[in-house]
C-alpha cells in the first residue's frame, strides 16, 4: 500500500548468476558470504542453507587454496543457491572452480597481477557461461596506484576499475559485474557514483569490512541507501562481523524501506512514549520473532497512541492505534477493537490471516497476467 515514488534505476547490462539475474530489469539481488571453514563441508552447507531459507540470492563462498577448491565442488552439488568463488592470488584456483560449476568467480585483477594468467582466467568463464565480478577493494588497490594518489580515493577506486574493465573487454568478455569497496563510507559512495557513469556493466554494492552489527547496518543503510536512491546498484552484500543470516536480514530492510524490494513483513512502529497504550517495544520484539517465518509482503502498523496511529493504520494492511480500547484496521479501514489481555497472540492471528488472503490474492494476480 505505499511506495508510490519509484526509484528510476540505472540502465545496465543484464548477466546472470547461475538462475539469477543481475541488472537490467531484474530484482536487486542480495548476496551475503559464508564464514566457516569451506573445507568443513558440513558446516558450509549448513550455513548456506541458513543463508537461503533467510533469502539470499546468491551466497560467495572463500576458496583460499586448491584444496578449498576440490571441496567447493562437493559442496556446490549439495546445495540450489548459485555459489560465487571468491578467488585471490592463484589463477589455478579460478580454473579449477569453473571445471567444478562455480556460478560466478569473484576475482581482484589486481592480485592477479599477469595479464595472461587474467586471459586464461576470461577464457574458462566464456567457454562455460560463467560470469565475474571485477572486485576492487580499497585496502588492496595496486602498488602504482597507491603510489600516485598516495591514499585510497574514489578517483582511485575507479581508476583500477576502469583498468580491469578495459582488460577485459579487450579480451572481448562482457559478462561481468564490478565493484568498488571500501570502509570509508563517502569514499565508496564516490567511487560508485564516478564508476556509474562510465560503464554498463551491472554494479554490486557494499561497504566493505563495515563493522559489527549495529555499526556496520549503519553504515551499510548510509552508504548503499544513497546509492539505492539515485537508482546505482544491481546487487548487494551487507559486510558485518556478524552471523551471516543478518546480512541478508539488514539487507532486505534496506530494500524494503526504498520500496525496492518486498518480503516478509515491514513493521510501522512508533519508538512509544508515556502516551502509550500499550507496551509498544515489547509487541514489536515478540511479533519479530513470532513472524519470522512469514514471506508475503505486508505492511503492519503497530502504533502506541492516536496522535499518528490512524494515519499510519490506514496506509497499512493491518494497522494497530492505541487507545481506550485500541482500534484495528484492515486494509486501511477501521475493523473491531482489542484489549491488551491477548494483543500480541490476537495481533499474530490477524497478521497470519491477512497474509494468507494475500497470498492467495497474489498468486491470482500472477495467474491472471
Amino acid at each position: 500500500m505505499r511506495g508510490e515514488y519509484l526509484i528510476k534505476r540505472r540502465v545496465s547490462r543484464k548477466i546472470w548468476v547461475g538462475s539469477v539475474p543481475i541488472g537490467g530489469d531484474a530484482p536487486i539481488a542480495i548476496q551475503s558470504m559464508t564464514n566457516s571453514d569451506t573445507n568443513d563441508i558440513a558446516a558450509t552447507v549448513v550455513q548456506i542453507n541458513r543463508l537461503e531459507a533467510a533469502g539470499v540470492d546468491i551466497v560467495r563462498v572463500s576458496v583460499p587454496d586448491m584444496r578449498a577448491a576440490e571441496i567447493f565442488g562437493c559442496i556446490k552439488k549439495l546445495v540450489k543457491v548459485p555459489l560465487v568463488a571468491d578467488i585471490h592470488f592463484d589463477y589455478k584456483i579460478a580454473l579449477r572452480v569453473a571445471e567444478l560449476g562455480v556460478d560466478c568467480l569473484r576475482i581482484n585483477p589486481g592480485n592477479i597481477d599477469r595479464k595472461d594468467r587474467v586471459r586464461a582466467v576470461v577464457n574458462a568463464a566464456r567457454d562455460r557461461g560463467i560470469p565475474i565480478r571485477i572486485g576492487v577493494n580499497a585496502g588492496s588497490l595496486e602498488k602504482d596506484l597507491q603510489k600516485k594518489y598516495g591514499k585510497p580515493t574514489p578517483a582511485a577506486l575507479v581508476e583500477s576499475a576502469l583498468r580491469h574493465v578495459e582488460h577485459l573487454e579487450r579480451l572481448n568478455f562482457h559478462d561481468f559485474k564490478v565493484s568498488v569497496k571500501a570502509s570509508d563510507v563517502l569514499i565508496a559512495v564516490e567511487a560508485y557514483r564516478l564508476l556509474a557513469k562510465e560503464i554498463m556493466q551491472p554494479l554490486h554494492l557494499g561497504i566493505t569490512e563495515a563493522g559489527g552489527l549495529r555499526s556496520g547496518t549503519v553504515k551499510s543503510a548510509v552508504g548503499i541507501g544513497m546509492l539505492l536512491a539515485e537508482g546505482i546498484g544491481d546487487t548487494i552484500r551487507i559486510s558485518l562481523a556478524a552471523d551471516p543470516v543478518e546480512e541478508v536480514n539488514v539487507g532486505y530492510d534496506i530494500l524494503k524501506s526504498l520500496c525496492l524490494r518486498s518480503r516478509g513483513i515491514n513493521f510501522i512502529a512508533c519508538p512509544s512514549c508515556s502516551r502509550q497504550n500499550f507496551n509498544v517495544v515489547k509487541t514489536i520484539s515478540e511479533l519479530e520473532l513470532r513472524l519470522e517465518d512469514l514471506l508475503v509482503p505486508l505492511d503492519v502498523a503497530v502504533i502506541g497512541c492516536v496522535v499518528n496511529g490512524p494515519g499510519e493504520a490506514k496506509e497499512a494492511h493491518v494497522g494497530l492505534t492505541g487507545g481506550k480500547p485500541n482500534l484495528i484496521y484492515i486494509d486501511g479501514k477501521p475493523s473491531h477493537k482489542l484489549t491488551n489481555n491477548s494483543l500480541v497472540n490476537d495481533l499474530e492471528k490477524l497478521i497470519r490471516k491477512k497474509a494468507a488472503e494475500k497470498a492467495i490474492a497474489d498468486a491470482n494476480l500472477i495467474t491472471l497476467n
